[in-house]
């Protein structure tokens, strides 16, 4: 039944209504076709169409991200405007200042671009740091970045990071929060070429991953003193966790893979905080932790420094060890228990990093760090050879009680518990790592 509508035009009819229908699906295909050809042109003649009508945010990561927005977090992490050298990690704010300018000493302002990865763009994040699976359900932890007071720092850049390490090999050698750092490096790698996962042990402490489109080496050499530690003390068929530290004697399980590194990150600190017993020239010196007639109570600064210069000193006389090796000094990465240790009560709920004010710069942790400047200078300022670096991150991770994963990670059994040693990814940590870059950027 026809349309009373279209019976009322003057010229319709059944033959001219065909044709009138024919040449009004022609116009109207001409017209989309224009629309889809003037709307590629704009998508495509601007690599960020919308970003001028698009206001900045903050990004909440959570373990149902999506890959929709994954693409607009990558697409909109730009760190600098276009007209700053991206292929320079560090540049001042005055020519005048880049001698003096002190990349360690600064401050923590807001990131408004959010982190350069999150859970679902790196898959090798341990379920021990992902602390947004785990729970976590604040993001402002993730969105600050370091300010140095007299320059710039510029945001990691993976690729300019594996043109600078392309043929090399790099080692992590330290403790379990040394691994969070190659963790931490990881991530930020992936994001610019996926890696070979080529090894690991059966404890899982030496790990070794592959870069092959850069030919390049990533590994982690555990230990937890860098020199000999036993445990002498059995009690009930288990060990007593109280070690006999040869401050003179190298650890072999990582000095044997040294052969062959092109640049070492080194640190420990710690296994040191607990009852241990001192040893030089294999005779007993001191202790630490501890309360014995005719047995001194050295200090934990004291014996890590010791334990640093040695450590330096030799891998400086390596004589089977490549002759640029880099070594950089890694310096010590504060915990933020309150109300008690690990497994004894201790928390950590902070959601906001500190000012450099409510800071104790006249702390144990401030002590322990300057036995390891004290390390470093001492060997830069004598010693011929080996090239060797600081990264002291010490006073900006003092300002960082919000980067732990505090309750929101599980032991094996499925159990939490407050863990305030190591660091959430992405977080606080991710920081390491845009130092790093600036100190290898150095001298290239």
């Amino acid at each position: 039944m026809k349309s009373s509508a279209f019976e009322n035009l003057p010229y319709y009819s059944t033959k001219r209504g065909n044709g009138v229908n024919a040449w009004r699906l022609g116009l109207l295909l001409v017209w989309v076709i224009a629309l889809t050809w003037a709307f590629t042109v704009f998508i495509f003649g601007n690599p960020n169409p919308f970003n001028k009508v698009k206001s900045k945010q903050k990004y909440s990561l959570t373990k149902n991200i999506t890959y929709n927005d994954e693409l607009e977090l990558r697409n909109n992490t730009v760190p600098y405007p276009n007209d700053i050298d991206q292929t320079t990690a560090v540049y001042p704010e005055k020519e005048s200042d880049y001698e003096k300018c002190d990349l360690f000493k600064g401050r923590w302002i807001p990131e408004l671009n959010g982190p350069l990865y999150t859970n679902w763009s790196c898959s090798t994040i341990p379920e021990s740091k992902n602390c947004q699976l785990n729970g976590r359900k604040d993001v402002d932890y993730m969105n600050w970045k370091w300010k140095p007071d007299d320059c710039e720092l510029q945001r990691f850049d993976a690729k300019k990071f594996l043109s600078i390490v392309r043929g090399k090999k790099l080692a992590f050698i330290g403790d379990s929060v040394a691994r969070n750092q190659m963790e931490s490096l990881l991530c930020l790698l992936s994001q610019g070429e996926i890696p070979k996962d080529i090894y690991k042990d059966y404890e899982d402490r030496f790990r070794i991953f592959y870069f092959p489109a850069h030919d390049f080496t990533l590994t982690v050499f555990w230990t937890s003193f860098l020199v000999v530690g036993e445990d002498k003390g059995i009690i009930n068929g288990s060990t007593t966790n109280v070690f006999h530290i040869h401050l003179d004697k190298i650890d072999a399980n990582w000095a044997q893979k040294l052969p062959g590194v092109d640049y070492a990150v080194i640190s420990i600190a710690h296994w040191y905080f607990r009852k241990n017993y001192l040893y030089e020239g294999g005779q007993l010196i001191g202790c630490t932790y501890c309360n014995e007639p005719n047995v001194p109570d050295l200090g934990i600064p004291f014996a890590v420094g010791k334990v640093f210069e040695y450590v330096v000193k030799y891998i400086n006389d390596c004589n089977d060890c490549n002759e640029d090796l880099v070594t950089l000094v890694r310096t010590f990465a504060p915990a933020h228990f309150e109300n008690g240790y690990w497994h004894g009560g201790g928390v950590c709920n902070r959601t906001s990093p500190y000012t450099e004010e409510q800071v104790n710069f006249a702390s144990s942790e401030w002590e322990l760090r300057s036995s390891q400047v004290n390390a470093f200078e001492k060997y830069k300022n004598t010693a011929e050879g080996k090239r060797v670096e600081i990264l002291d991150i010490t006073r900006a991770m003092m300002m960082r009680p919000d980067g732990h994963p505090g309750p929101n990670w599980k032991d094996q059994y499925g159990q939490n518990h407050h863990d305030c040693l190591h660091w959430c990814l992405p977080g606080p940590i991710d920081i390491w790592n845009d130092l790093f870059m600036a100190v290898l950027q150095k001298n290239v």
